[in-house]
């Protein structure tokens, strides 16, 4: 249904920017809005309503309830986008463990000496 919506927006859009391409235009444009013909032009002043009109306001209208209806799908369907929102595995439980304190440091036994040499042998010769 999201795909079917979706390839009648962009044939809508099409539609939409021919009949806007087609139209001609009606003055001016927005350097006679300052004059008092160019607001009469605007805001007064009863014209022609045509089939490119038509075909304009219609199209847009459709493209306008199609974006919203694509929009509130997309919003429903969607999975959550933010870190804070998605719920992660609970952490296992940290088992404490007891440190060895010491009180007194400790020292370090003094290094022994070579065993003594018999005095009967002679150290070996190099």
């Amino acid at each position: 249904m999201y795909g079917f919506l979706v390839g009648v927006l962009i044939l809508d859009s099409l539609v939409l920017m021919t009949a806007i391409l087609l139209q001609a235009g009606q003055g001016g444009g927005l350097a006679s809005l300052g004059g008092g013909a160019g607001t009469e032009q605007f805001m007064g002043g009863r014209q022609a309503t045509t089939l490119l009109t038509r075909v304009t306001w219609w199209s847009a209208g459709i493209f306008l309830f199609l974006s919203l209806v694509l929009a509130i799908m997309s919003a429903q369907t969607s999975a959550p986008r933010s870190v804070i929102d998605t719920t992660g595995p609970q952490p296992a439980p940290v088992q404490p463990a007891p440190l060895p304190l010491q009180s007194t440091p400790q020292q370090t036994p003094p290094p022994q000496a070579p065993p003594p040499q018999p005095s009967g042998q002679r150290p070996p010769h190099r």
